[in-house]
């Protein structure tokens, strides 16, 4: 697989503890924020391939973070992809809606995650 730049929004200690370990391990360079406010300051700065956001976080959700980074013309990463304890049809709308190519239910399975990551990396090389 490809190695790719992935910033992941996490408020979840342990579950951004995981993904930052996994991905890592995969060969991939993590970055990371816990808040809306916190990724919108690093994002235009840390040049990802991707982005992997919780839907809700303290300060508003991921679906608010992709929304605003598109209004503030801030460079961000052209695949997104929202992690959420809900899959319900509404809440996989909401985030097509808001820009998210993807919609994981939590807690996700490594395969899926696998398969979307591989996605993104040959969607990079084109």
């Amino acid at each position: 697989m490809t190695a790719l730049r992935i910033f992941v929004v996490e408020d979840h200690p342990d579950t951004l503890e995981y993904l930052i370990l996994y991905l890592e391990s995969l060969g991939h360079t993590v970055c990371h924020a816990s808040t809306v406010e916190g990724a919108l300051e690093e994002i235009p700065h840390a040049a990802c391939d991707l982005l992997l956001s919780d839907v809700g976080l303290n300060d508003g959700t991921g679906w608010d973070l992709l929304t605003r980074l598109k209004e503030r013309h801030l460079p961000h990463p052209g695949i997104a992809i929202a992690m959420s304890g809900y899959g319900r049809l509404a809440d996989r709308e909401r985030s097509a809606a808001a820009g998210f190519r993807h919609h994981l239910v939590k807690p996700f399975d490594a395969d899926r995650l696998d398969t979307l990551l591989e996605e993104a990396a040959a969607v990079g090389r084109h």
